[in-house]
């Protein structure tokens, strides 16, 4: 009982030291770029961007690094599903979520081919180098699509992400980079020591762990700003963090554990886990584009968290099948 409540200190713990430092890491970093000349783009595209998944990244390579692979591939798919099941289903409650023509035309596309994409990768039941290398060249294609969709952007949106980039002297930029860093790395290796604890005493997988507890953790810093924006009335902004998310999930996070050690896994993870991340982006997808077009209101959000209770449902029954 004391080595239970050891481990769900640790990923109480962890997951709170996480989020600080992931924030406190984007914002050392953004400051030490943009003090060093680099556009306001390229700190988005790059550091804002990747910075925002650190948490994901961190846990998915210590847990690839520890011999903990079914954590690391939960983590990433089962963010995925949480992202758009709980984080939207939960924002869109809240106010409805109008998806800008720009999005329509160019990202949402983008994150069902990078989806498809993962989904072949993966159909051999093994995350190995390769893949990892693949991968990573796929997010170095995205980062430049990305680049070009920009220079196509609303001014007004440019003009809003310069105003958004932190403004700190070099000395303490450094600092919040450095401190971020390190508590970055300490809190994802006490994450994963809490969670594959708590696998380990409760008999059931650390993939399911990953899917579940460590996934919704990971998220919450997205669960967080989706929905702090729509109470202050930026309903936009939710969606696009989702997908850029998602993209960079897929991408940059699962690449790590591909490079850092070979991760095999057994057939239901494609068929009940990534299944179930294809079938929430193509909702996503028909509620952009078919039912009311650009917007995802009330009853949308409705059935993602629908869908997303029925998916943690399906893990219960198969994890104690």
């Amino acid at each position: 009982m004391s080595e239970i409540l050891a481990a769900v200190g640790a990923i109480l713990a962890g997951f709170v030291i996480l989020i600080w430092s992931a924030d406190r890491f984007v914002t050392g970093a953004a400051a030490t770029a943009k003090n060093l000349g680099m556009s306001p783009m390229l700190i988005g595209l790059t550091i804002v961007s990747i910075g925002t998944s650190a948490p994901e990244m961190l846990v998915s390579g210590i847990a690839s690094y520890t011999g903990a692979g079914g954590l690391a591939i939960g983590n990433i798919l089962g963010s995925n599903i949480a992202n758009i099941g709980l984080v939207l289903g939960a924002t869109a409650l809240i106010a409805p979520l109008p998806v800008k023509t720009g999005l329509m035309r160019k990202e949402l596309p983008l994150l069902l081919a990078v989806t498809v994409i993962a989904g072949l990768l993966l159909v051999d039941g093994e995350l190995d180098r390769i893949d990892g290398t693949v991968l990573a060249i796929g997010l170095v294609i995205v980062l430049i699509l990305f680049a070009r969709f920009q220079r196509y952007a609303d001014p007004d949106e440019i003009a809003h992400e310069e105003e958004a980039l932190p403004d700190l002297p070099q000395s303490r930029a450094l600092l919040w980079l450095m401190i971020g860093l390190v508590l970055l790395a300490a809190s994802s290796r006490l994450l994963v020591w809490g969670a594959t604890e708590i696998a380990t005493s409760l008999g059931v997988s650390d993939l399911i762990i990953g899917l579940t507890i460590v996934a919704i953790g990971t998220s919450l810093p997205e669960l967080a700003a989706s929905i702090t924006s729509a109470i202050k009335g930026h309903h936009d902004i939710a969606i696009g963090n989702i997908v850029g998310s998602n993209i960079f999930n897929l991408l940059a996070v699962m690449a790590i554990p591909g490079l850092i050690q070979p991760i095999t896994f057994d057939t239901e993870v494609l068929w009940r886990d990534y299944s179930t991340v294809l079938l929430f982006t193509l909702a996503l997808l028909a509620f952009a584009y078919l039912m009311e077009r650009g917007k995802i209101n009330r009853f949308e959000g409705c059935l993602l968290l629908s869908g997303y209770s029925s998916y943690l449902g399906l893990l219960y029954y198969t994890a104690s099948a």
